[in-house]
């Protein structure tokens, strides 16, 4: 197993680079279920923030993506389950990936909840307002 950096999953999904695009791609067909590529869950989010704030990804676009690479059998996804449930709650809900990613991560680790100064992330991610507790 190999691990990949966010731009070399960027370079593959956006084919915005002749030099490294290819190279991303020759990467990734590379890969098998028996010799797989790794995504770390930072990676992970970074990819979500990168193709929405460089690429204008809109939810749908991000969440079809995600799915993607979570059915990938050539892929590792680090705590897949729990990136699943977060790309649910994203798709579903009017927040951010990275709240949603951290959220379902702090209540698999066993916290009573998560506590945030973001609104928006209280009301659609499930995580309590400072305030509020």
């Amino acid at each position: 197993m190999i691990g990949l950096d966010t731009n070399v999953v960027v370079r593959y999904i956006t084919q915005d680079d002749p030099t490294q695009s290819p190279l991303a791609v020759k990467l990734i067909r590379s890969l098998t279920p028996e010799d797989p590529g790794f995504l770390s869950a930072v990676a992970i989010a970074e990819l979500v923030w990168v193709l929405e704030a460089s690429y204008g990804f809109t939810k749908k676009e991000l969440v079809e993506v995600l799915d993607t690479l979570l059915r990938s059998k050539e892929l590792n996804i680090e705590q897949a389950e729990i990136v699943t449930q977060a790309v649910r709650q994203f798709g579903s809900g009017n927040t951010d990936f990275a709240d949603c990613l951290i959220e379902r991560i702090s209540h698999s680790a066993g916290c009573h909840h998560t506590l945030t100064f973001d609104r928006k992330a209280a009301k659609f991610a499930g995580m309590r307002l400072v305030h509020s507790v």
